[in-house]
């Protein structure tokens, strides 16, 4: 709260006319700001030390009652201020009386700019981002609630220890590993950036915190695994359709959102006359050419017929990824992988034991999986166990001719432990006759 607060009303002259305009001076802790009522009156009918219009006149009763609605609202704002513990200053005080303050709420921005996504859904966002920012936006109240006991809080309070604590929050409270809690930051981070250019936010908060997140090593399924889950009969038509869709994508490398998009007319003939799928991915717009390998083909030829394929021109009959997903444990469970069975694990696979285990080159692989540069497909390269057993076994074929002879002298120096040197100390020898 401020140490002191004062208000004043004077008169300013207004060129050469007889009248002066009536400004008003807000003093807090001995800074002033003035601003204009845009009011006028006589100079010799005004009580400088009352602050007001002399006499008991209609018009100076008036101007009278004008500036005590003026002064009303100011002290009605700086209570606002005090609800709201807010540091109260003459520039915000002013502000709020001329309807220049900045009052944004950050769950107010927040909730706009998920309005703004609905609509694009399906234009510039797919569903799942839309998810995600509801998410991240119902994080961001539950923390608000938790932290400050509020329903909302002004975005120019926001600060970096707001960030720190949020990231606090969601470790702790949401139990969010630290790679999920930066992915929510960086969705709060983009309405954080947004006040920033409207001039909501005079900085960036998350300007000294860091963002990074740690390297996750998702192990693919290994031959093994996918001939098991690809031979295995669930007795259940359900769960069949589940496998059969998690196959078609470890051997296309689609995503999900992708593979539930595909239509038939993205199936073509390429450049080797084989059939091949030319789709753009949904979250970068990138092409995809594919060509399908016998496994994918026989899963198309098997659902031509299925009536959501026939009515919506689909690929295949894709359930919603929260049941493929629930659907994918039970497979995993029924087949003894120990592995965390998820779609995404199929682009994984497809990236690894399909393709550069079996000596696609990499730049192949990236631009099947739509990825704008290597760097995104390097890191699948970096868990290849077997690509590293079968490049040393061509090494280790290489040099298996080679044996080594003993008998030769630069062998025997290579084989013989080395032995110290003994130096001996100079002396000066003096001969002597006996």
């Amino acid at each position: 709260m401020e140490k002191s607060f004062s208000l004043l009303y004077f008169l300013k002259q207004a060129g050469n006319e007889p009248k002066k305009y009536i400004y008003l001076r807000i003093t807090v802790d001995g800074h002033p700001v003035e601003l204009s009522t845009k009011k006028q009156w006589w100079e010799n009918r005004w009580d400088q030390e009352k602050g007001r219009a002399s006499g008991v006149k209609q018009d100076a009763q008036e101007v009278n009652f004008f500036l005590d609605t003026i002064e009303n609202k100011v002290f009605k704002a700086r209570k606002q201020l005090i609800e709201d513990e807010e540091l109260i200053t003459a520039e915000l005080l002013r502000d709020m009386l001329t309807g220049k303050a900045n009052r944004k709420m950050i769950l107010e921005i927040f909730a706009e700019h998920n309005q703004q996504m609905e609509a694009l859904v399906g234009k510039d966002y797919a569903d799942g981002t839309l998810e995600r920012y509801q998410t991240s936006y119902d994080h961001t109240k539950a923390f608000i609630q938790w932290q400050y006991h509020a329903d909302d809080r002004f975005i120019r309070k926001l600060d970096h220890l707001f960030i720190e604590q949020y990231a606090f929050w969601l470790k702790t409270e949401r139990k969010c590993n630290h790679n999920t809690t930066m992915k929510y930051l960086a969705n709060f981070k983009k309405i954080v950036l947004i006040s920033v250019k409207n001039k909501w936010l005079p900085g960036d908060p998350f300007a000294n915190f860091k963002m990074t997140k740690l390297p996750v090593i998702r192990e693919p399924l290994s031959e093994w695994e996918l001939n098991t889950i690809i031979k295995k009969d669930f007795k259940n038509d359900r769960i069949n359709q589940v496998r059969d869709i998690f196959v078609f994508s470890c051997y296309t490398g689609l995503a999900y959102a992708d593979v539930k998009k595909l239509r038939r007319a993205e199936i073509e003939k390429g450049v080797d006359g084989e059939q091949w799928i030319f789709t753009l991915r949904q979250k970068t717009d990138i092409p995809c050419p594919i060509p399908l390998l016998p496994v994918a083909l026989q899963l198309m030829d098997k659902y031509a017929s299925h009536p959501k394929c026939v009515n919506e021109d689909r690929v295949l009959p894709v359930l919603s990824n929260q049941k493929i997903n629930a659907y994918l444990k039970e497979i995993a469970d029924i087949c003894g992988i120990k592995k965390t069975l998820t779609f995404h694990l199929a682009r994984h696979t497809f990236a690894t034991t399909i393709t550069l285990c079996n000596g696609v080159p990499i730049e192949t692989v990236s631009k099947m999986l739509g990825h704008t540069t290597i760097k995104q497909t390097q890191h699948y390269a970096k868990i290849l166990h077997n690509k590293i057993s079968m490049d040393m076994a061509m090494l280790r074929e290489k040099y298996a001719g080679i044996a080594l002879e003993p008998e030769k002298e630069c062998m025997k120096i290579a084989l013989e432990p080395l032995k110290p040197k003994v130096v001996l100390p100079k002396y000066n020898y003096v001969l002597v006759a006996s």
